[in-house]
């Protein structure tokens, strides 16, 4: 699937070429102004957002600025288009949370490999998170909204550890949230919807037991909310490349 782009910018013109331009690899959504961009952003998901500086209403400044003090959407980078090129204006823009300043006028190529960059380095992050026994959930986080935000869902997950049962309806309780809101988010920080995360957040969890190597691997499968052994040992290969037997192994010789 593509990912979604949202351009903002009040020059139609600069918004219908930067558009076409990135819609072969991108689904682009385009906004006038910060307004316009955050009445859409209420209703789609966006993997990364570019917007001009200088626009009516709005701002890219001001915008960028609620982007990165919002619960809901802080997790999205940043690209800064702007015709001011002075050192202020750019130590502005990056001081508010842009995770890119580009000027203008610029090279489209440019654009394409920084956008790609930050999508790129976050996969990266993302997958090493994933895949990694012993990295804490808040590796992914890329603001502190949204690291206190993945600390409590790590906090309620561990809380309901032994109920096999733990789904996004009981988490989204839990964390007060509703279900979309709660799925939203844990897709957009983690890629993993929530049950995947709940999934991995107890493999984790039995990582770090095995790590300290006081129970046997049936008890750290119970405890971890696993019914099987089997399961556990099946879910746990497939998450990092090992059986709880190795990795224990590994982490007592």
């Amino acid at each position: 699937m593509k990912r979604t782009i949202l351009l903002v910018d009040d020059n139609e013109e600069m918004l219908e070429f930067i558009s076409d331009d990135l819609s072969e690899k991108y689904q682009v959504l385009t906004a006038l102004n910060g307004q316009e961009a955050l009445d859409i952003l209420k209703d789609a998901s966006i993997q990364l957002i570019i917007s001009d500086v200088m626009m009516p209403i709005m701002d890219g400044f001001e915008f960028c600025k609620i982007i990165k003090t919002s619960f809901d959407y802080s997790h999205i980078p940043v690209v800064l288009l702007t015709a001011k090129n002075t050192l202020q204006s750019r130590i502005e823009g990056l001081e508010l949370g842009a995770d890119a300043y580009i000027e203008k006028p610029f090279s489209p190529e440019y654009l394409h490999v920084q956008i790609a960059n930050l999508l790129a380095n976050r996969d990266k992050i993302k997958d090493y998170f994933a895949k990694s026994p012993l990295v804490h959930i808040k590796s992914i986080a890329y603001s502190k909204s949204d690291e206190h935000f993945l600390e409590k869902l790590t906090e309620a997950i561990y809380d309901n550890l032994e109920d096999e049962d733990l789904d996004v309806e009981h988490l989204a309780k839990i964390m007060i949230m509703s279900k979309p809101t709660l799925y939203r988010k844990i897709k957009s920080i983690s890629n993993f919807s929530p049950n995947e995360l709940i999934n991995i957040t107890r493999l984790k969890r039995a990582a770090e037991l095995l790590a300290e190597g006081n129970n046997k691997i049936y008890e750290v499968a119970q405890i971890v909310g696993f019914s099987s052994q089997t399961n556990f040992g099946r879910s746990f290969l497939k998450q990092f490349g090992m059986t709880p037997t190795e990795y224990q192994n590994s982490k007592h010789r």
